[in-house]
């Protein structure tokens, strides 16, 4: 399948099914949605508000490399990249970008496209080498110099503390199904904040809660590569205790801290316009968009299940509703493509999903995801694909914006990462002409404009990503990066998608 080109043949159900549906949770189409490009009368008109935040993003594991340098220690990525037949290609973070080494080469590239935003991440195991216990200062000394180089260049700190990498240290002890991690991730946060939080206003937790958690416990396609539903129960409910304590540990430790989130989000619109597709639809809503918003929002778990939320199952406690409720001060959310979600059939088996980069969805047959949602989950190819196999669909962060904006009274957003990815390489002059992913951003801002036009309050939009990195357990078969890296000499090429971003970061408009 050329996934260049627009894909001819519809959904099963055709692209009228999807028409006027009612979402999940209410919100409501009002014109068929759309597969094909933003017009473009839409896009020249299209613009920012004054002070709007255009940044960039990345991870800790994806692009510091130094893997066992200036006394980090092991984490599970390392564990998990160093087992044969984990990461296509035998690829590891060992080196990746080397941003542990280049960083100020990073963020001079950061400061030429105009960038008021850089979303990283912390390593864990540079900071705390077992998880717990004695500080590495060389590790602390790392992002201080980060953050410290950021603000000379004018640039926002955005600190997303936790990005997947897990000291093996803690996996070791039972990963995030142990109720025990929310603590020692408190104790972590805390103290990052004391020592990062006279410079860092912006912090996030967590990265994706929903992936690491599923594709670690549920699927095993990140590490530690455990297949067990009632695992990833356990995990994510670590995970939103963790949350809510390092809320309060980032607070006490910095009184000029913000917090907020940074959650892989999808909108999802039903198959057909079934009752039951309906409510398999907010079913999925539920669990992949708000099983961590909603709970610190408003102290409890969405109704994601098909019966009673499984509390026994995910060890749940007395007064743990009280943990987990936190004020959020900003909301941050992904957006990559959509999904399509019907009532599985035959629940009682989990189906065999498809690996999309760091989406796995796609089951085959009728199956469910898993007995207790019983939801069936696709991923549409209606609209054209990109070189990852996921569907471009630019209407869908119109809809997830608006979604989330009308159910939690019109929050501060921030778009945390959205992004594409396409092999272009440097031609014979040494450009990379990547005209692709100009159009995908460029769709992608004009629906974004929209929204913020109809009333959404989003402050800020970060590029998925600064550079080519290491992508998971796709390692370096994917590049998302607006700056092209040759892993060979780890050489930096600005593409022109970097550029054209960079261009519309400083007009703060789409018609450059």
């Amino acid at each position: 399948m050329d996934r260049r080109r627009f894909i001819k043949s519809s959904l099963v159900t055709g692209s009228a099914l999807l028409a006027n549906l009612e979402f999940a949770r209410g919100i409501t189409t009002t014109q068929e949605p759309v597969a094909s490009d933003v017009a473009s009368s839409e896009i020249d008109k299209s613009h920012f508000p004054s002070g709007f935040l255009w940044g960039m993003a990345s991870a800790a594991y994806q692009v510091e490399g130094a893997w066992n340098v200036d006394g980090k220690g092991e984490s599970n990525w390392d564990r998990f990249s160093h087992t044969v037949g984990k990461i296509k290609g035998a690829a590891t973070g060992d080196v990746a970008c080397d941003q542990y080494h280049r960083y100020k080469e990073d963020i001079a590239i950061l400061k030429r496209l105009n960038q008021k935003s850089y979303r990283f991440s912390t390593s864990w195991a540079r900071v705390q080498p077992a998880g717990t216990g004695p500080v590495n200062q060389r590790g602390i000394d790392y992002y201080s110099r980060l953050v410290d180089a950021l603000l000379e260049a004018g640039i926002r700190p955005f600190c997303t503390i936790y990005h997947w990498d897990l000291p093996q240290a803690l996996e070791d002890r039972g990963g995030w199904p142990n109720r025990d991690l929310a603590a020692y991730y408190a104790d972590y946060a805390g103290l990052l904040a004391k020592n990062l939080g006279d410079r860092i206003a912006t912090w996030a937790p967590f990265n994706m809660p929903w992936t690491f958690t599923y594709y670690g416990y549920g699927v095993g396609v990140f590490p530690p590569g455990k297949s067990d539903f009632i695992q990833f129960l356990k995990a994510a409910h670590t995970v939103n205790l963790a949350q809510g304590e390092a809320f309060r540990a980032i607070k006490a430790a910095s009184s000029k801290a913000t917090v907020g989130s940074a959650y892989g989000m999808a909108p999802a619109y039903p198959k057909t316009a079934s009752d039951t597709d309906r409510a398999a639809t907010a079913r999925y809503h539920a669990m992949n968009n708000l099983y961590f918003l909603n709970t610190a929002i408003r102290g409890e778990y969405p109704k994601a299940f098909v019966g009673a939320t499984p509390y026994e199952a995910m060890g749940f406690k007395a007064g743990d509703e009280k943990i987990m409720k936190v004020p959020l001060d900003w909301l941050g959310f992904h957006y990559y493509t959509r999904r399509v979600v019907s009532q599985a059939t035959a629940s009682s088996q989990p189906g065999s999903g498809g690996h999309f980069g760091t989406e796995t969805e796609g089951e085959g047959g009728s199956s469910g995801r898993d007995p207790l949602t019983q939801i069936h989950v696709e991923m549409p190819t209606e609209g054209p694909l990109t070189e990852a196999g996921l569907e471009i669909w630019p209407r869908g962060i119109y809809d997830l914006v608006m979604q989330i904006s009308r159910e939690y009274n019109h929050p501060i957003i921030e778009i945390s990462e959205n992004g594409c990815c396409y092999l272009d390489s440097p031609n014979e002059t040494g450009r990379v002409p990547d005209t692709r992913r100009i159009a995908f951003h460029r769709q992608i801002l004009a629906e974004l404009a929209r929204a913020i036009a109809d009333g959404a309050k989003v402050r800020a939009y970060h590029a998925w990503s600064l550079v080519d990195n290491f992508e998971w357990a796709d390692g370096y078969t994917q590049r998302y990066g607006l700056t092209y890296v040759d892993f060979r000499n780890q050489k930096r090429t600005v593409k022109d998608s970097g550029l054209w971003y960079g261009r519309v970061a400083a007009a703060n408009r789409l018609d450059v």
